[in-house]
């Protein structure tokens, strides 16, 4: 990919993203998405924590935990760890805490005056200040996160995302029959239309690259596929009612289509995550 002049810087929230639907995410997936238009990534910072009074004793923990830490060094990311501190609490409970926010935010607005683009991956709505304050310095802000997302930081991004969408950031459970995108494999996407005969249709990312915004799949250069899905094939915590929705997305297993202009439908469709 040319490189487009973008200066990048990606910043996560480690802990947040662990406890909130991103545990497994792959950080690799994760560059290539973040510089999708040929965007130079400058800094790659991951807060992490990390319990040292643990791994004194548990050396399991400490060679699964050492051994992440390599692992997001090889793809290029820089590891900031973030030490647990025990206290007891006013019931006298030992309490265990690493909170790293305030060094992620203060790193991205000082890091900011070299970077044209930065992205967030945290949910945390203690961030929403953070974006409005690198917007402020010029930076476009983009926001990624899977659960528990802050309708407010959503709605201050330049760009939100869940997680979810992205192909292969967060590979499915299971074992992968076929490729994201191919028959038998099983993606994610959201409802954009929907009729009362019964039937509607998700649209689905494809591939990561740039042109996002263009969602409608008929255009050329657009990253998205439609599928088509029978209601009857909806899990039952779903009302037709609210359909078509921005807000559920839903992963599905790519069939071949039943309907005379071939293609793929929607089968085994479960609902993956939420948008606030």
């Amino acid at each position: 990919m040319s490189k487009s002049g973008i200066k990048l810087g990606i910043y996560v929230d480690g802990a947040n993203l662990a406890r909130n639907g991103g545990f497994g995410m792959r950080y690799d997936v994760l560059r290539e998405f973040a510089g999708r238009d040929g965007a130079e990534a400058i800094r790659l910072n991951v807060y992490v924590t990390f319990d040292a009074e643990r791994a004194q004793d548990d050396g399991q923990y400490r060679r699964r935990q050492l051994g992440y830490f390599s692992s997001l060094r090889d793809f290029g990311y820089k590891v900031i760890e973030k030490e647990v501190r025990w206290y007891r609490d006013e019931l006298g409970n030992r309490v265990g805490k690493a909170n790293a926010d305030l060094e992620m935010a203060v790193d991205a607005l000082l890091q900011s005056a070299n970077l044209d683009r930065v992205l967030l991956v945290t949910g945390d709505g203690d961030f929403v200040q953070v974006v409005r304050a690198l917007q402020n310095r010029g930076c476009r802000v983009e926001v990624l996160a899977f659960d528990n997302i802050s309708s407010e930081l959503r709605r201050e991004a330049d760009l939100f995302l869940s997680g979810y969408l992205v192909p292969q950031l967060l590979p499915p459970e299971g074992r992968e029959r076929a490729e994201w995108g191919r028959i038998g494999s099983r993606v994610r996407g959201l409802c954009y239309n929907h009729f009362d005969e019964g039937y509607g249709f998700f649209r689905y990312m494809t591939r990561v690259g740039p042109g996002l915004w263009i969602t409608d799949t008929r255009q050329p250069g657009s990253l998205y596929q439609s599928v088509f899905f029978h209601d009857s094939q909806l899990p039952e915590q779903v009302n037709v009612r609210d359909l078509p929705s921005r807000r559920m997305i839903f992963e599905f297993e790519l069939a071949p289509s039943e309907r005379k202009d071939g293609g793929a439908q929607a089968e085994n469709i479960t609902l993956a995550g939420a948008i606030p």
